[in-house]
């Protein structure tokens, strides 16, 4: 039996010019995941985390400078890709199955696009494809990450269906997992922090800026990327996936019902389930 996520403790990368925290458990094929804009290891619900271990040697970190991590913050998009190069090469990785939720999926697009050779399989949780969207996310789900805590209430919008009961649950459920660890928490990313880093975003159109269009090219023609999605994700709305169906070369698509922006922490073990098998199965 592996350590469970909550329980692991966090270990750092010593690069040259600073120290990338992370945590690593379970067995199996690499399975490194980006966080969400303002998340921290301690945003990724525990269940859903180990039921990916099952099948899985797990690793999820913090960004350069933001939660336990060290070094000079930034949300720049190529910074992102080079905290994953980087901490995959400290590890000694040749290839990882390269995963990511909301700006997580953004770097793991990134990646996937700019570094082929080290990915086997994209897997892309409430996220958003390159280039402006046709359907623009929600006015709601900004001004509510922009709060200064977000509590039940807040993730429940963020990240769930309010307008379902059973989400509603699973939102509160899913929130006592992630408060569940009681030590090595890496610490909140603070007020001033991101939304500094917000203001420095060059392109505030799109969460994944492709002015050529070229990384869209490259995902289009190389591995397969699974998403899973809620079907009302109101910060990356699953209708921009749709017309890419037809012209990435294997876009596997899955939408949860009744789900918002975090449907892996609704259906933790579905999502995993569905996550496994896609890599097991798809090559």
């Amino acid at each position: 039996m592996t350590e469970a996520a909550s329980k692991t403790s966090t270990k750092f990368a010593e690069l040259e010019d600073r120290k990338i925290a992370y945590r690593r458990f379970g067995k199996g094929t690499p399975l490194v995941l980006n966080i969400r804009f303002r998340g921290t290891m301690d945003s990724w619900d525990p269940l859903f985390l180990d039921e990916l271990a099952k099948n899985f040697e797990v690793v999820i970190y913090d960004y350069t400078g933001l939660g336990a991590s060290t070094g000079n913050p930034s949300y720049d998009r190529a910074s992102l890709v080079k905290d994953a190069k980087d901490l995959i090469g400290f590890l000694g990785f040749d290839k990882v199955v390269i995963g990511g939720w909301s700006l997580g999926g953004v770097v793991a697009q990134k990646f996937t696009a700019t570094h082929p050779e080290l990915v086997s399989h994209t897997v892309l949780i409430g996220t958003a494809p390159p280039g402006k969207p046709e359907v623009s996310g929600e006015r709601l789900f900004m001004e509510t990450a922009m709060h200064p805590n977000n509590g039940l209430e807040d993730q429940t919008i963020l990240f769930f269906e309010p307008a379902s009961e059973a989400s509603r649950e699973a939102a509160k459920r899913s929130l006592e997992r992630i408060e569940s660890r009681n030590a090595d928490r890496s610490p909140q990313i603070p007020e001033a922090v991101f939304m500094k880093l917000l203001s420095e975003a060059k392109d505030r159109s799109t969460i994944y800026p492709d002015p050529e269009g070229s990384e869209m090219a490259a995902l289009a023609a190389g591995p397969n990327p699974v998403l899973v999605s809620g079907d009302h994700d109101i910060a990356c709305p699953i209708e921009n996936w749709l017309p890419l169906t037809k012209m990435w070369k294997s876009l596997h698509l899955l939408t949860v019902p009744q789900a918002g922006h975090g449907p892996h922490h609704q259906e933790p073990e579905f999502c995993a389930e569905t996550i496994t098998s896609f890599v097991k199965n798809v090559r």
